[in-house]
């Protein structure tokens, strides 16, 4: 076979109501590794969809050199299904055991087929993903999110494919299967295609493909120094923006001058041609070719100056649209003494028994910037949901700085979404200026009509803007943020946007996350793993 390959030539594609998502999409992938990187909605999954077959396009063609895998966002399964189901040899495991019984029908050797060892290869792929004390005949009903996403890899690895692609492979994973994923990726030898915001998957590829409208442009090297590309890219394209801006000045002025010149030898013309009495058909000739020399150096610098503004045209559509969030919090500061959050021998129940072995304590003070890591199902969320009162804990109190403290859910789900994005910081912000409120919304790249636009019908990128800069600008203003999984769901520049609001953050905050690039981002400065129901002060993972 040659080389592995995944290939579309003239993609189009339209949702049933005719609305176009592609147009034209030409893509080729080869032997390697490939990070695709785009804005939510720009169609990544999609196209991903239509490249493994799931979606048929309207137009163009798709071809996959190699046996393909293809572990998609969400998996059509059904809790009672077992792990033997899910990898795909139940049918196969059945026809072996019914040999080894005695069956020697012609149907069950033509089922096993080649497969004679399938178990025990469906155990190694379970074991390299940290799956290997579940049981074949175990039903997902039993398992853990993060497990049944780390299953539905190991039903694509056993498979043994050539090409594997990959949609947001590490949502819902925690920090060690993370891990198992990225080893994966880093040994991986045929072709591998990912989609993902996840940065430290992302920097283990060998080239990043951005996904622009219909023409992807390659950027070899990982996500790190494909950001850095892109960054040169936007220093040369604001240079030439400003280079053009001056020229079009120039010739705007040059223009001018011109003109008065013209107008000037005109006049001067005009009196000198009176006063030499010179026949009338001699001095309308001169009359004429001084007009049409005049015209001549009109056209001439109209060009030159429509020539300008195309040039300046071009260099603004090189400059990508501002992402980032620049603002100050001064309100939030929280003095380094002071303490913002006390729980004392603290614990919760489910049933009978209690989530964590031994009761907590636990005390944030000043500006404080922790992070709760661990395992699903660990007890984190539960920790965080009884900090901010939602969940009363069954032993112990939790004390809080009235009215300082404000929860960010991966939902985001803290606003009205019937409401505007304007009304919502009102109710947040009743007293605040209107100008003050308008400057708070530009800072958080609201502008405009974009501030009156209802929160239910925004991405989730805007949404997470519009949850920050109402929580973030509330009377009082917040001195402890606590956040869980903030950044699941969210693409990266919305990522990098909500890094840049907890960098100008300056109360304390408690954040639940698996993702470390991000923890860094923030500059976490106290690191708590929750385990076998215990909460333990440790160092940074991998550190």
């Amino acid at each position: 076979m040659s080389f592995p390959s995944l290939s579309c030539t003239n993609l189009s594609f339209s949702w049933p109501d005719d609305t176009p998502v592609f147009d034209g999409v030409t893509l080729a992938v080869g032997q390697g590794r490939t990070g695709l990187v785009a804005p939510n909605g720009a169609g990544k999954s999609t196209l991903l969809k239509l490249l493994v077959g799931e979606l048929a396009p309207s137009a163009g063609s798709v071809t996959v050199n190699g046996e393909l895998g293809y572990l998609p966002q969400t998996l059509a399964l059904t809790l009672n299904d077992t792990v033997d189901e899910v990898l795909g040899i139940a049918p196969i495991r059945a026809a072996i055991a019914a040999i080894e019984a005695g069956d020697a029908g012609e149907e069950n050797f033509a089922v096993v087929g080649n497969d004679w060892d399938v178990e025990e290869r469906a155990r190694a792929v379970l074991d390299r993903l940290g799956l290997g004390e579940v049981d074949l005949d175990r039903p997902l009903r039993t398992l853990s999110g993060g497990q049944i996403i780390s299953l539905g890899l190991a039903a694509q690895l056993v498979k043994r494919p050539d090409v594997l692609v990959l949609d947001e492979p590490t949502n819902n994973l925690d920090l060690v299967a993370r891990e198992r994923l990225y080893a994966v990726a880093e040994s991986w030898k045929g072709c591998l295609l990912v989609v993902s915001h996840d940065r430290a998957l992302l920097d283990r590829m060998d080239q990043i493909v951005e996904l622009v409208g219909n023409e992807p442009r390659f950027f070899g090297g990982n996500f790190t120094e494909y950001t850095e590309a892109v960054e040169r890219e936007q220093d040369a394209a604001e240079r030439a923006v400003r280079s053009a801006e001056q020229e079009v000045k120039r010739q705007r002025r040059e223009a001018q001058e011109a003109k008065e010149r013209a107008a000037k030898r005109a006049s001067n013309a005009k009196r000198n041609l009176a006063s030499a009495g010179l026949p009338k058909i001699l001095s309308g000739q001169r009359k004429r070719y001084a007009e049409e020399s005049a015209g001549k150096a009109n056209d001439m610098h109209a060009q030159r100056l429509d020539d300008a503004k195309t040039k300046l045209e071009q260099a603004n559509q090189d400059i990508r649209e501002k992402q980032k969030i620049a603002i100050s919090l001064p309100d939030t500061e929280v003095p380094a003494g002071r303490t913002v959050l006390v729980a004392e021998g603290i614990n919760v129940g489910y049933g009978s028994a209690p989530v964590f072995d031994e009761p907590l304590d636990l005390a944030i003070r000043g500006p404080e910037r922790i992070a709760l890591i661990g395992d699903n199902g660990s007890g984190k969320s539960t920790l965080l949901r009884m900090l901010d009162g939602q969940l009363e804990p069954s032993e112990g109190t939790v004390r809080r700085s009235a009215g300082r403290t404000a929860f960010l859910s991966q939902r985001l789900d803290t606003l009205d979404q019937g409401r505007t994005v304007w009304e919502n910081l009102k109710s947040f912000a009743p007293d605040r200026p209107e100008t003050e409120l308008r400057h708070r919304l530009a800072q958080f790249l609201f502008r405009g009509d974009t501030v009156h636009r209802q929160v239910g019908v925004l991405s989730g990128g805007e949404r997470l803007r519009a949850t920050l800069v109402c929580v973030l600008s509330a009377e009082p203003a917040p001195q402890l943020l606590l956040l869980d999984e903030p950044t699941n769901n969210l693409d990266l520049v919305s990522v990098g946007q909500l890094e840049n609001a907890l960098n100008a953050y300056q109360g304390a905050f408690v954040v639940v996350s698996h993702d470390l690039e991000f923890l860094k981002a923030i500059g976490v400065t106290r690191w708590l793993r929750v385990r076998d129901g215990e909460v333990a002060e440790t160092g940074e993972p991998g550190s």
